[in-house]
C-alpha cells in the first residue's frame, strides 16, 4: 500500500456537512487538515445535499438550544467570509395538542435556554402569518423569531470552500478501509481502497449512513446508528396564494407535534411550491437503498389531510409534485454522537454521527466541538455527556425521555 508521504494534522473522513465543517473550523485555525469522502463531493447520496434544511431552537430536550444559538452566528460568520448566504432567517413556529409531552417540554425549555418565544392559541395564529394557519382549539402554538432555512448542498459548499481557502486538502472519492495507529509517527494511518495510505496526528469519522459500517468494519466496535431512508415532498400552492406562503413574506418553518410528526419550510427553492414531509423513514442498507419518493397510504393519507387542515384549499393536497429520497442517521435516543471511538485508537479518533434528522442546522458548532477535541481533548463550553458512547452501556436506549419518538421509524413508511 502506497504512503502519500504527507502528514496532516488531523484527517476527516466524510466530506457532509459535519466533515466538511469540521475541516473548515481546523484549518481556519491554521491546522493541516485533510478531508476524504468515499464518494463525488457534493453527491445525493446522504444527508447533506438538497434545497433546504430548517432551523430552530425550540427543542423537547434542554441541551440543543444553546448548540442552534451559537450556529446562528458562526452560519452568518462563514456566509461573510464566502460572500452569499446559506441561510435565509424567518420565525419558527410549533404547534400540536396542548397536552403533548413533547410540545410541552418544548415550552418549558424556551425560558431557562433564552429562547425568545410567544403562545398563541388557535384564535391568535389565525391572525399571526400571511398565510393563515388552522389550528384545532385544542392545540397550542409557539412562534419564536430564532428560525430559518438553511440551504444545505450550498452550505455544505461553502464550507470545503473556505477549507481550500486555508489550506485544507480535499480529495473525494477515497473509501476508508482501515483506521490504525501509526507505530513509527504517532497518532493514525488512514488507508483507502484505491491503495493509499495517509498519517495524521488525529482523525475524525464523520461518515454519516455509513458511521456504523465503517467503525465496525475498522475496529469492531459497534455503534448502534441506524441509516433511515426518508423522502422529502413538495405540495403546489393555489395560485394567487404563492405569495402568503413565501418566506420573504414572513412565512415559517414550522413542526406540527403529534401522530404523525410533521414538519416544513416556506416557499423558497422552487417557486409555488411549499416542503411538508412527515419526518420519519424506515431502516436501509445505505448501499442498498429503494430511492423511495413517495411514501405509503398509511403516512401519505394523514399528512393529506392534515395539509387540508391547516392551509384549507391554498395548498393542493391531491398529491405532491415532486419528491426527493433523502437519508437520516438515527440513534436510539435521537441524540447524536459525539466522542473518541476509544478502544486501541483511544483519543487519536474523534467520531461524530447520529445526527437523526435533526443535527443540520448545527453543523456549523458541531465542527467547533470537533475542532476543540482534536486540538485539546475537550470541547469549550458544551456538556457531551448526553453524546458520549457510554450511555448505551447497559441501557441500549441511550438517553431516558419523558417524551415520545420524533421520528416515524419503520417499515410501515413505505406501506
Amino acid at each position: 500500500m502506497e504512503n502519500s508521504g504527507e502528514a496532516f494534522d488531523a484527517i476527516v473522513v466524510g466530506a457532509g456537512v459535519m466533515g466538511s465543517s469540521t475541516a473548515y473550523h481546523l484549518s481556519k485555525r491554521g491546522y493541516k487538515v485533510l478531508l476524504l469522502d468515499q464518494f463525488d463531493f457534493l453527491h445525493h447520496r446522504g444527508s447533506s445535499h438538497g434545497e433546504s434544511r430548517t432551523l430552530r431552537a425550540t427543542y423537547p430536550e434542554p441541551y440543543y438550544a444553546a448548540m442552534v444559538k451559537e450556529s446562528v452566528i458562526l452560519w452568518e460568520q462563514a456566509q461573510s467570509e464566502i460572500g452569499y448566504k446559506v441561510y435565509f432567517s424567518t420565525p419558527q413556529l410549533d404547534f400540536g395538542p396542548s397536552d403533548g409531552t413533547s410540545l410541552r417540554s418544548v415550552i418549558d425549555n424556551c425560558g431557562p435556554n433564552s429562547v425568545p418565544h410567544r403562545i398563541l392559541d388557535a384564535h391568535q395564529l389565525l391572525d399571526e402569518f400571511p398565510a393563515r394557519i388552522n389550528m384545532p382549539e385544542s392545540w397550542v402554538a409557539v412562534v419564536s423569531e430564532i428560525g430559518g432555512v438553511v440551504k444545505p448542498t450550498k452550505a455544505v459548499s461553502m464550507f470545503q470552500t473556505l477549507a481550500v481557502k486555508n489550506g485544507a486538502v480535499l480529495r473525494d472519492n477515497m473509501e476508508v478501509r482501515e483506521i490504525e495507529r501509526d507505530d513509527v509517527r504517532g497518532g493514525v494511518l488512514v488507508s483507502t481502497a484505491n491503495g493509499e495510505r495517509f498519517s495524521g496526528k488525529k482523525c475524525v469519522v464523520a461518515a454519516g449512513a455509513w458511521m456504523k459500517k465503517l467503525v465496525e468494519r475498522v475496529t469492531g466496535i459497534e455503534i448502534p446508528i441506524t441509516p433511515l431512508e426518508t423522502c422529502v415532498m413538495y405540495w403546489r400552492i393555489k395560485e394567487g396564494h404563492e405569495a402568503e406562503f413565501d418566506i420573504g413574506g414572513g412565512f415559517p418553518t414550522f413542526a406540527s407535534y403529534g401522530e404523525p410528526y410533521i414538519y416544513g419550510t416556506p416557499s423558497l427553492e422552487f417557486p409555488g411550491l411549499i416542503k411538508i414531509p412527515v419526518h420519519g423513514g424506515h431502516p436501509c442498507d445505505p448501499d442498498k437503498r429503494k430511492w423511495v419518493t413517495r411514501p405509503g397510504p398509511t403516512v401519505l393519507e394523514p399528512l393529506k389531510e392534515w395539509i387540508r387542515g391547516r392551509f384549507g384549499d391554498r395548498v393542493g393536497a391531491s398529491d405532491p409534485v415532486m419528491a426527493e429520497s433523502c437519508m437520516y442517521s438515527m440513534t436510539p435516543d435521537e441524540d447524536f454522537v459525539i466522542d473518541f471511538l476509544g478502544g486501541d485508537l483511544g483519543k487519536d479518533v474523534v467520531v461524530a454521527g447520529g445526527f437523526s434528522g435533526h443535527g443540520f442546522k448545527m453543523a456549523p458548532a458541531v465542527g467547533r466541538i470537533l475542532a476543540d477535541l482534536v486540538i485539546s481533548g475537550e470541547a469549550k463550553g458544551v456538556d457531551l455527556k448526553h453524546f458520549e458512547l457510554r450511555r448505551f452501556e447497559g441501557n441500549p436506549k441511550g438517553n431516558v425521555k419523558h417524551f415520545g419518538d420524533q421520528v416515524a421509524f419503520s417499515a410501515a413508511f413505505l406501506n
